[in-house]
């Protein structure tokens, strides 16, 4: 389970570069400042976060596979997908449909946050 939650985070990353080039490079000149601001605010939480998916499943390598860590990782997935996919298509389309979406991600890292918070701290270290 965490090397397949490691291999997503790292696709994750991956495309998180990608749109990062592609915000900077293209949509840079197309884009208002006040979108392209947005959409470097998806840009910044789509990597912190596939990082703390990656870290996620590093603690489950670790100490292996509980509820927590895995829901924690799982949180941290979808609060990408809402929240910065919510926020590129915001900043892309000009369509605030796609608004009450974005709180709906936060929520998912706030979750996401805790769960792994509460998986550590149980946690003992396979050395002691």
């Amino acid at each position: 389970m965490h090397r397949k939650i490691a291999v997503v985070a790292c696709l994750l990353a991956m495309i998180g570069v990608a749109l990062g080039a592609f915000g900077s490079h293209i949509l840079g000149a197309r884009l208002g400042e006040d979108a392209l601001k947005t959409f470097q605010t998806g840009i910044q939480y789509h990597f912190i976060h596939a990082l703390a998916m990656l870290i996620a499943a590093v603690g489950i390598g670790v100490w292996g596979a509980s509820r927590r860590l895995i829901w924690a990782a799982w949180l941290f997935f979808a609060g990408i997908i809402m929240f910065s996919g919510s926020l590129y298509l915001l900043s892309t389309t000009g369509l605030k449909i796609f608004g009450p979406i974005t709180p709906l991600g936060g929520l998912a890292f706030i979750a996401g946050w805790i769960l792994l918070a509460l998986s550590f701290g149980r946690q003992t270290s396979v050395n002691r």
